[in-house]
């Protein structure tokens, strides 16, 4: 799996990053979301999913290899 984001849907709402934080972070200038591992693991696919599941612009999209 392969986590891709637009930043320019962001609201910085937060929701990855409270919902998997090994895997995403906010800028500090900006808010917006940044990925921190673009290829998880299998013990991570679950909460990219989640984290993907409750972002509320639709930014995080998971694209399956």
């Amino acid at each position: 799996m392969k986590i891709n984001v637009d930043r320019s849907r962001c609201v910085g709402a937060g929701q990855c990053v409270l919902t998997a934080p090994a895997l995403f972070d906010q800028g500090e200038e900006d808010g917006l979301v940044e990925v921190l591992d673009a290829e998880p693991d299998d013990t991570q696919v679950a909460a990219a999913r989640m984290a993907a599941s409750v972002c509320p612009s639709g930014t995080i999209t998971l694209i399956h290899q």
